[in-house]
């Protein structure tokens, strides 16, 4: 969703050259034929490849020279990386790892990282494996050749393939029930297009080696959102249901790792964090451990490695006690409690 509107943000900016590079075909299509028809003059490639393929990558890079990455290509549905550690870290950590190395080596200008408020104090398999990818931008732009290397922290965007409001609406048009994991669960949301901006703006602000938070305004509570949107459908006897919050799962998410720690920009709704990364060489072993559990392929091994490399790794029933909530087991057969009609 975010590298769809990046695309189209920046052929709208007249870019010289824009480069697709995806592994699902059908999104890859469907972006190029949209901008095709807008922009017919624009010099526009859309390339399928996957970013655990090295040599893909690097004749991608060899061949187009690109000054500026913008790097979204991520496994990111929460569930699903929980039973399968392993893809998570191959694709997000060393995904990211081998497409920042290449615009290193190729000379590009400025390599930016979308990257998640759920990589601060992750509760699961997915944002701990983004909070590494943080780590590897930091030891990349301390190993720069000239390129800049910077990551990108923002919270839900509403609308995006998987999340809630899709959901929802699937779910009011079938007459319900409209399905909340908890009454309390709260996230940070902003819009495709505006979080889209702000990257690229992000990425003329950023400096070498630097964390930016994106100002997502107040905490929305999804039950309040899933009422309201019951509301504005006009639709009679829809009804909310709890299920229990999902494996991974917290109450709340954050932005930052230190709250305390945050500098302001030129623009009011970028921060930089003041993060102290840890050195090269502590990182280089923490991919080297990474590395060998996934050519090992043990999941459960890989979770545990995960936890050792990313020291804020918590599980979500510890986060989740702290704000007055356990997380429920996962158990198909625990009744559904209703909680509005």
């Amino acid at each position: 969703s975010i590298g769809s509107e990046l695309c189209r943000q920046i052929a709208a900016y007249g870019a010289k050259q824009l480069i697709i590079f995806d592994i699902y075909e059908n999104n890859a299509y469907d972006i190029e034929q949209e901008l095709r028809r807008k922009y017919p003059s624009m010099n526009l490639v859309a390339l399928i490849g996957s970013v655990r393929d090295t040599g893909c990558l690097e004749k991608v890079f060899s061949t187009y020279h690109p000054q500026l990455i913008f790097h979204a290509a991520a496994h990111k549905h929460v569930p699903l990386m929980e039973t399968s550690p392993n893809e998570a870290i191959k694709n997000n950590v060393f995904g990211t790892y081998n497409t920042a190395r290449f615009a290193n080596e190729y000379g590009a200008e400025k390599f930016v990282l979308i990257s998640t408020d759920k990589a601060v104090n992750p509760t699961n398999i997915m944002g701990a494996s983004k909070r590494m990818c943080e780590m590897v931008i930091q030891m990349m732009s301390r190993h720069s050749k000239g390129t800049t290397f910077a990551a990108v922290r923002f919270g839900n965007v509403l609308g995006s393939n998987g999340s809630v409001i899709p959901l929802f609406k699937r779910q009011i048009a079938e007459g319900g029930p409209v399905t909340v994991t908890h009454p309390d669960i709260i996230r940070y949301f902003m819009t495709i297009p505006e979080a889209s901006q702000l990257v690229l703006e992000s990425g003329v602000l950023a400096h070498n080696g630097e964390l930016l938070v994106l100002d997502m305004g107040k905490p929305i509570k999804i039950l309040d959102l899933a009422e309201n949107m019951i509301h504005l459908s006009g639709a009679q006897n829809i009804e909310i249901v709890e299920t229990g919050l999902r494996p991974g799962e917290k109450l709340y998410e954050e932005l930052l790792v230190k709250t305390e720690e945050l500098d302001k920009t030129e623009n009011d709704l970028i921060f930089r964090e003041k993060d102290r990364p840890l050195s090269v060489e502590q990182i280089r072993e923490k991919l080297r451990m990474l590395k060998d559990v996934c050519d090992n392929g043990d999941d459960d091994q890989a979770r545990e490695v995960l936890r050792k490399v990313v020291p804020t790794f918590k599980r979500p029933e510890e986060v989740n006690k702290e704000v007055g909530a356990e997380v429920e087991p996962e158990d198909n057969s625990l009744p559904q409690r209703r909680v509005r009609a």
